[in-house]
């Protein structure tokens, strides 16, 4: 049985504001590039993972912009040992086992509401920042056949670099994704085309 998510009128607040403070004392900078069109409708962010860091960056980003309740998918044995995450919209997954089908029916579940934001990492797992390909699994698309609702569905690619600086820059880049194939293959096609498109972008940087 899946540990559902809550929203704790103390601890959620206070897990948003935590977020928010250790980004400003841990970065130099925030910047957030986006074509973003709000259409009234749940959404659903999929972003590379490769750090401890990516839930708290997306926190601070829908503080900044989206402003939904926010909701995502954890590992069991993890929530399990930081429930006051399951307090702030964490929910859980136990990979091979046959509460995982529960675990993706309620992220559908969830994505029928349009206040709602659900981030979901493809990769199921924390992988180096320097991956050249990230490897979707099947989950999302899962989910996406099992929503009655089709969500806004928002491609976030978070890179860090430090340049001359000495504390590191986050740098966000989001882009909506307006295809109707929602395959894994698909999705994984244009995650990765997006996703080498803002590291040139963040190369560029570095030669200006």
């Amino acid at each position: 049985m899946i540990l559902k998510a809550s929203h704790h009128p103390l601890i959620y607040p206070f897990f948003q504001f935590y977020s928010w403070l250790k980004i400003k004392i841990h970065f130099h900078q925030v910047n957030i590039s986006h074509d973003f069109r709000d259409k009234d409708l749940p959404i659903l962010m999929i972003s590379n993972h490769f750090s401890w860091w990516d839930g708290f960056w997306v926190v601070y980003l829908n503080l900044k912009l989206l402003h939904r309740k926010f909701f995502f998918m954890m590992l069991e044995e993890e929530l399990r040992k930081h429930m006051y995450l399951n307090k702030s919209g964490g929910f859980s997954i136990k990979k091979s086992s046959r509460s995982i089908v529960e675990s993706l029916c309620y992220t559908a579940e969830l994505l029928n509401d349009k206040n709602n934001l659900v981030l979901m990492f493809p990769q199921g797992r924390i992988e180096s920042l320097y991956q050249k390909k990230i490897i979707f699994e099947k989950g999302i698309e899962y989910v996406l056949k099992k929503a009655t609702t089709i969500p806004q569905i928002v491609f976030l690619v978070n890179l860090v670099d430090y340049f001359s600086n000495q504390k590191p820059g986050l740098y966000m880049y989001l882009k909506e994704y307006s295809g109707t194939d929602f395959s894994t293959e698909t999705l994984q096609k244009e995650f990765n085309l997006f996703y080498s498109e803002c590291v040139a972008v963040n190369i560029s940087k570095s030669e200006k």
